[in-house]
């Protein structure tokens, strides 16, 4: 892997994207990264390269940010990272430091290639599953994207979840859902949208009425997304089935399991004093 000098970093931006003016060996770059295919959480820009990855995860970021508190000087902690898209765009916004946790080695092992072209900073990475981890109670803001329904257990997940929380801070919780009211749990048989590790899938009503009887407060949906073919697909950088080959050919309302096809709903809530 190439080491630039005095790199130059951007995290405040759509695109997180690195630069130099060094020369960098295009050659090798290319080659280093590819070897960490796929490349599930972007985009970013290294040295004039573009890594279109299977999401555009910065159309997530749109949803949520205008949303949640503001994340300047916070402590802030990511469970499910994934390769560490978000822990960046947290930095971007001013964040003291931000955690993040993933069990997923090849994630790892892209998080450690990107901070070895980036400037130092803040964003720190553990390769561990939350419930590995201690009762913080410290964190300022807990994010949880796309976890909550590959836990067997969700409520278990977010019982964790809010003990990572200072008294005061804020929950993040971006999910799968479902069409229904509070009493409504999609619990699929086997598989969903082609994955194996789907436990159940909560309507928005559901999570908020787990999240209420936690004991959170001001728990509320602020957006609920269909996802599109703009959104997940297939690229060059992750070349494996993608969206559309986890839906219904015949209707791409349904997975081909015959479920609702993936919509996501990003969550809010406070934990009291």
């Amino acid at each position: 892997m190439p080491s630039p000098s005095n790199p130059e970093a951007v995290f405040s931006e759509d695109v997180v994207r690195v630069s130099s003016s060094s020369k960098v060996n295009q050659g090798r770059l290319v080659r280093s990264l590819k070897m960490l295919m796929p490349w599930r959480k972007g985009p970013f820009h290294l040295f004039g390269l573009d890594i279109d990855a299977e999401w555009r995860s910065e159309l997530k970021w749109r949803r949520l940010i205008e949303h949640i508190a503001p994340l300047h000087n916070r402590k802030v902690l990511d469970v499910g990272c994934g390769n560490g898209y978000y822990l960046f765009r947290i930095l971007g916004e001013g964040a003291k430091y931000v955690v993040g946790i993933d069990p997923t080695r090849l994630f790892f092992y892209q998080f450690r290639a990107l901070q070895q072209l980036f400037p130092k900073n803040n964003a720190f990475y553990l390769p561990l599953r939350s419930e590995q981890l201690p009762s913080f109670n410290s964190f300022d803001t807990v994010f949880s994207m796309g976890v909550l329904y590959h836990r067997r257990s969700a409520i278990e997940h977010l019982r964790e979840l809010i003990s990572f929380l200072r008294p005061g801070g804020e929950l993040i919780l971006e999910t799968l859902i479902v069409p229904g009211d509070a009493s409504t749990v999609l619990v699929p048989h086997h598989r969903y949208a082609s994955m194996a590790n789907v436990w159940s899938i909560p309507s928005s009503a559901a999570a908020e009425t787990w999240l209420t009887n936690l004991g959170m407060s001001n728990v509320r949906t602020v957006d609920t997304t269909r996802t599109g073919f703009h959104e997940q697909r297939k690229t060059q950088w992750m070349q494996f089935q993608s969206l559309d080959d986890f839906l219904d050919p015949n209707d791409k309302d349904l997975t081909i399991e015959k479920y609702p096809a993936p919509t996501r709903a990003i969550l809010l809530a406070t934990k009291p004093f």
